[in-house]
Parts: C-alpha cells; structure tokens; sequence
C-alpha cells in the first residue's frame, strides 16, 4: 500500500461525498436511473464511498474488490435476468469501477465497461461529478437497451436511490 494513497483514505472524512454529491445531485442521479430503467429491463445502482475503513485499507483493499463486496452486500446479482449493475465510486482514489452481473458483462464485456469508468474519472478529475454520474448512467443504458430492450412496464427490482457508504 502506498503512503499517498493511505493519507488520502485517512485524510477523506464522510462529509466530502456531500460536498460532492449533494441532496440535489443524489436526487438527480435517482431520477436519471428511474427515467434510464424505463428504456430496458437491466437495473442499475449507484454506490459512493468517501474511502475505505482502515483494516481493508491496511490490508491494501482495491476499489475493485470494494465494488464486489458492495455488489453483494446491495444484491445487485438479485436479478430475475442477472442484469443487474453496479456503479461503485471510491471517492478517495477517484476510481469508478462497475460490476455487472453474468448476464449482461457476457454480452459487454470488460472493455466496454472499462470505457465508460475511464470517461467518468476523467470528468471527475475535472470536478464534474454530477456530469460524470449521469453520463455513466447513460452510458450503462445504452448497453442495457441494446441488450435487454424494455418490454411493457417492466417491475423495478432494485431501488434507485443512490447510496453513500
């Protein structure tokens, strides 16, 4: 584990993922999930850290392996057609990372999902940190609508309100 990365996990306190996503942002990212939903049948959830507790950041925790305890813990695999998917922010490191479930990353793959990350960082670099979500979200409902079109009035299986761990 480096010392930089370390200092700024120590250094992150909770308060900053409001700075950066306050209750009007949060409220946008939900209803962008909710309008995004009505165009297919996949799920999306968005889940924010500000940084890692300090035994996983000891053990030198990756954002990635937080994204898939966190996709577990929020049951984004609970899905009727494993189409679930995760857009995980560790604020700390700045790093998205997404975490589909077997039935859509067969049809994306990592690369596509790689693409849409390095494009939300590189807006979050940039301070854009509404801007970055909803794009990611577009981005993610652009995959599921070619994959998973909406048939009828499809029943939401996952909430759309955004968490902050």
């Amino acid at each position: 584990m480096g010392v930089l990365r370390a200092l700024r996990h120590l250094f992150m306190p909770p308060w900053r993922v409001r700075l950066a996503f306050p209750a009007r942002t949060l409220r946008a990212i939900e209803a962008a999930i909710r309008e995004c939903e009505a165009t297919h049948a996949g799920q999306i959830r968005f889940a924010v850290e500000s940084s890692l507790h300090l035994f996983p950041l000891l053990r030198g925790q990756a954002a990635r392996e937080r994204a898939l305890e966190v996709f577990s813990h929020l049951r984004v695999w609970d899905t009727e057609h494993n189409n679930g998917v995760l857009i995980y922010l560790l604020l700390a490191d700045r790093d998205v990372e997404i975490v589909a479930d077997r039935g859509v990353h067969i049809r994306v793959g990592t690369a596509g999902w790689e693409k849409i990350c390095r494009e939300m960082e590189e807006l979050f670099r940039q301070g854009k940190f509404e801007e970055a979500v909803l794009s990611g979200i577009r981005a993610v409902g652009a995959h599921l609508t070619r994959h998973y079109p909406a048939q009828g009035k499809g029943r939401n299986e996952l909430d759309d309100r955004p968490v902050v761990l």
